[in-house]
């Protein structure tokens, strides 16, 4: 399992409830793809859990408002598309 010094850094942990399969990944999609793979392969029950996100990733994810609501997205991000806001 790879060990990171501080916060600041995408780290996702997989594990599966079925097995001993454990693996932590710093991308989101090296993690999606092992969980995919890994159900896939052998049928079994796999969890992932973000443990925690580069600042990027989470200032993006809170300006595009991902709760679902509206009123929780930052207009005025860079991340924001001015067309879809207007419509």
């Amino acid at each position: 399992m790879k060990q990171y010094s501080g916060m600041g850094r995408t780290r996702v942990t997989v594990r599966c409830a079925d097995c001993p399969f454990s693996a932590t990944y710093d991308r989101l999609p090296d993690a999606r793809t092992a969980v995919d793979d890994h159900e896939s392969t052998t049928g079994h029950d796999v969890a992932w859990d973000i443990e925690s996100l580069t600042a990027g990733v989470s200032q993006a994810g809170a300006d595009a408002g991902v709760c679902g609501r509206p009123e929780c997205a930052n207009e005025d991000s860079p991340l924001v598309d001015p067309a879809l806001r207007d419509s």
